[in-house]
């Protein structure tokens, strides 16, 4: 089953740790955003691997849009 993950705030893709078809621990840090000066890992929030990544490092994206897809193992 396919895991949406949304960005919890409004900011700027600082970096992606990650890399499509990587394995996953709920709790690791797939990407890493930038909102007012304070930096915010975004993790899995669930183990499996990515499957998609629909933003790049730079990308200013809006609370609630679509950064990654993790399938579930």
């Amino acid at each position: 089953m396919a895991h949406k993950v949304l960005a919890p705030i409004t900011g700027t893709i600082w970096k992606i740790v990650t890399s499509i078809d990587a394995e996953h621990g709920e709790e690791d840090t797939v990407i890493i955003m930038e909102s007012m000066k304070m930096e915010m890992p975004v993790e899995a929030g669930r183990s499996g691997k990515i499957k998609e990544i629909h933003v790049k490092e730079g990308e200013p994206v809006t609370e609630g849009q679509l950064l990654f897809v993790v399938e579930e193992s």
